[in-house]
């Protein structure tokens, strides 16, 4: 809009008509009117036109100036008229009258900056802008989010017009005031309005009780918001179901399923019909608890009701099924989807393609895409992002930058976002060069990257053990302008203390405090981790003072940490003291605070404690990981209880956790230096059941003149092949290669038997390297009968078929005279 011509807006000092008032409205005075909107919109020449015209009908243009901008549909137009009505020689200047019914149509078009100036004019000239002309400012203001000017002009109208402003107004503000978390000002304001209405309906309606009440309930006060309701029931307020729909979600997103429930019930009995929104309020919330036995009981009363549920309810429902684990549940529900006439759309595709990738289920992910395609949805960023993910974490960086072109072709421009979860992908994925490659890419296209990016390339750098470009990038972080959060702090602060650099890690940690930065949690449990970490638990102890002194509640990760490093220390007692103080603060020790007291204990050779520790884990549904079980497998196998430590590891297996370098180290030596002490198991019926694979083994190969390392190495391959685990078993026998043992027939057999099981017996020679003798085959068909036994296999195995057909070729080739060996099968 012209501010030139708002410029020449100024009251001018004449005489005010005084034989016209608006309120005359004579057929005359209407053509006028008509035809002065109509010069302005068609004639090029209109000021003369409009001059004629006013001179034609003998009134004075200012008597009529607000009845034509009243009309009038174009702010620019509209001032301009202004203009030309206020600067005319021989008339009166322009009244309050006129002054308001320009500010009612800039607020039309919201042109604040020029409102602001008509009301400063105003202002100087002495002109009070009428009620209505504020109501509309009011609204203006309110529509568009400027709650500081739409408040200051509610109390103008209080101090100009000695009353509120009316009802449309006063609920834009409010509605503004609580869309901007401002509830608390909103309920005093509503408070001062309920004072002056007295139960009219003229200062306070249906509207305005709602709007209160929302902002309370999605500020958590639910029951302040209920209150209101039952305070304000018919006085002014009429029974409706919204007041009940915005209570009940009100309860649900502050995750009291009992209230919203309860309240369910009452507005049932009060004789009001749950409507859609009730329905969708109160499933989202069950959902969120796995509650689908109610969820179905609501879903079938909805049908009964005659209410049709929308593609929303649906999605939620999926996402909590698949959340919940209950996957086979999901074909169910897009079952009943479809027999109700309501079709999946791009977010109900979302979810199911999220899920895909999550599981690493690529190629299912990518026939989903293609079905809803083919259904004419179309793709957003939700579709392509998780697949981005998933080729990261694939190793497959061509396809999960291709994520990013079809992004671009949705018509969403590739943004900080988009950039971020391809960088977080690569880094998960430890690919941090493609991280810092696709960095450098977003930059090329103008995409600066913000402390959340920066963040995770830092870590991602110091993980790698490349500190020093991780200092680098917080040298360019602050170059770009882009201000360090706490954890990007926190994360160059770990990063130190990984490369071993304590003390710059402190230095650079009193750094933090000093600029005013609150470390956060986080900061302060990386630095009593760097603390612990080198044994220094004094200073440790004094970081947590200081982090409560911050009033920062140590976390189940700060005890964790300090028993940890208590443990690391053989001081196992203050590792016990600081568990009770964890319990008594009520925080749940997790998996490594337990590994961490097993660890302790197994320390000190009380495994009885240890155990009792490793049943109180998983009393509390807290599954032992790979760690866990090797800590026991080692202590046990340090005591020479070897029965315990081979237990264990066989249920490790089952639980199917793939044991580790040190796992091995661990059985290895423990089997190898108690060969002497270890009592063999009698092979009977009643011992049958207190035997493990692994000793078993391990004793008949020692009783066959069998070497104990290699018995060991043979016995722990035969477990792993038993359980599965074919690929770790292999890399075993690679490991057994290099320190000098050779394949020999038991481990050749065992391979063959973990391979077949796996459903691949026609790949075993690409698989398994074969040049063991004629003599070393029977003896693998020994071992294999033995493993018959073991592997569930009922009949003869596969495998032993494989050797029998080795022992075949090499007797066809050599036409010895020997046994059939039909008869040892046999």
């Amino acid at each position: 809009m012209s501010k030139a011509i708002l410029a020449r807006i100024k009251p001018r000092n004449r005489p005010k008509a005084t034989t016209f008032t608006p309120t005359r409205f004579s057929p005359c005075i209407h053509n006028l009117v008509i035809d002065a909107v109509r010069i302005l919109a068609t004639h090029a020449q209109w000021q003369d036109s409009l001059e004629s015209r006013f001179a034609e009908s003998e009134v004075l243009v200012s008597d009529v100036a607000h009845f034509v901008l009243d009309r009038i549909h174009d702010p620019e137009l509209g001032l301009k008229f202004f203009d030309w009505a206020n600067s005319r020689p021989f008339s009166c200047s322009l009244d309050g009258f006129a002054y308001s019914s320009l500010l009612k149509l800039l607020a039309r078009f919201r042109g604040f900056s020029e409102i602001e100036l008509v009301l400063d004019s105003m202002k100087v000239g002495n002109l009070k802008p009428t009620h209505e002309a504020l109501n509309s400012l009011i609204r203006a203001y309110g529509d568009s989010g400027m709650v500081d000017a739409a408040l200051r002009l509610f109390y103008t109208v209080r101090e100009m017009h000695g009353c509120f402003p009316s009802v449309v107004a006063s609920n834009s503000l409010l509605n503004c005031l609580v869309k901007r978390g401002n509830v608390e000002v909103a309920r005093k304001l509503y408070d001062e309005m309920l004072v002056t209405d007295g139960g009219t309906g003229k200062v306070v309606d249906n509207y305005s009780t709602g709007i209160v009440v929302k902002g309370l309930c999605d500020f958590g006060k639910v029951e302040e918001g209920r209150r209101l309701i039952v305070d304000r029931w018919g006085k002014g307020c009429v029974p409706h179901v919204v007041f009940y729909n915005m209570i009940i979600d009100g309860y649900c997103k502050k995750g009291d399923l009992q209230g919203a429930t309860r309240v369910f019930k009452e507005l049932k009995l009060k004789g009001f019909l749950p409507t859609l929104e009730t329905y969708g309020a109160m499933i989202n919330s069950l959902c969120k608890e796995g509650d689908f036995v109610t969820i179905d009981q609501l879903m079938k009363e909805m049908v009964e009701r005659g209410l049709s549920v929308n593609i929303q309810v649906y999605n939620n429902i999926i996402d909590a099924q698949y959340k919940h684990g209950l996957v086979a549940k999901v074909a169910e529900t897009m079952r009943r989807m479809a027999e109700m006439g309501c079709k999946p759309d791009i977010t109900t595709y979302n979810i199911m393609l999220n899920f895909s990738c999550r599981v690493g289920r690529i190629k299912e992910a990518d026939e989903l895409l293609e079905r809803a395609i083919e259904r004419g949805l179309m793709p957003n960023k939700f579709s392509y992002t998780p697949l981005m993910h998933a080729y990261c974490r694939k190793g497959d960086y061509v396809k999960a930058s291709n994520m990013l072109f079809k992004i671009a072709e949705t018509g969403e421009k590739p943004d900080v976002v988009s950039y971020g979860a391809l960088i977080h992908g690569a880094v998960a994925a430890g690919e941090i060069d493609v991280a810092l490659m696709v960095r450098v890419k977003m930059m090329e296209r103008g995409i600066i990257a913000d402390a959340q990016i920066y963040n995770v390339l830092m870590s991602g750098l110091c993980k790698k053990g490349n500190f020093p470009a991780a200092k680098l990038l917080l040298s360019e972080m602050l170059d770009q302008n882009v201000q360090p959060d706490a954890y990007v702090y926190a994360t160059l602060v770990d990063g130190l203390i990984r490369n071993g650099e304590l003390d710059e890690a402190r230095k650079l940690f009193e750094v933090i405090i000093t600029k005013g930065i609150d470390p956060g949690i986080v900061g302060y449990n990386a630095m009593i981790k760097g603390f612990c970490k080198f044994g220094k638990m004094v200073d440790a102890l004094s970081c947590l003072n200081r982090m409560k002194n911050a009033r920062h509640a140590p976390d189940e990760y700060t005890y964790s940490t300090f028993i940890d490093g208590y443990v690391k220390q053989h001081d196992l007692q203050s590792a016990l003291k600081m568990f009770g103080q964890m319990v008594k603060q009520m925080l749940k020790p997790n998996v490594v605070t337990y590994t961490s007291l097993i660890n302790g204990f197994c320390n000190i050779a009380d495994l009885g404690r240890a155990e009792k520790v490793f049943a109180a884990m998983q009393s509390f549904n807290l599954q032992p990981n790979v760690v866990t079980y090797t800590i026991l497998i080692g202590g046990f196998c340090k005591t020479a209880k070897l029965e315990k430590a081979a237990t264990f590891f066989e249920l490790m297996l089952t639980n199917s956790y793939l044991p580790n370098d040190t796992t091995f180290h661990y059985l290895i030596n423990g089997l190898t230096n108690n060969t002497n002490a270890l009592v063999l198991v009698e092979k009977n019926e009643s011992d049958k059941d207190c035997r493990t694979l692994l000793l078993d083994f391990f004793a008949v190969m020692i009783s066959d003149g069998w070497s104990p390392v290699i018995a060991a190495y043979d016995s722990i391959i035969i477990c792993l092949c038993k359980h599965g685990m074919f690929d770790t078993a292999q890399l075993l026998q690679t490991k057994m290669q290099s320190k000098g043992f050779p394949m020999d027939p038991v481990c050749f057999s065992a391979l063959l038997h973990g391979l077949c099981q796996k459903g691949k017996s026609k790949e075993w020679r690409n698989t398994i390297t074969c040049d063991i003798s004629k003599i070393d085959l029977q003896t693998a068909v020994m071992y294999s009968l033995i493993l018959d036994k073991y592997l569930g296999q009922g009949m003869h195995s596969e495998a032993l078929v494989i050797l029998q057909t080795l022992i075949d070729d090499s007797r066809a080739s050599e036409h010895p005279a020997e046994h059939d060996l039909k008869v040892i099968v046999r």
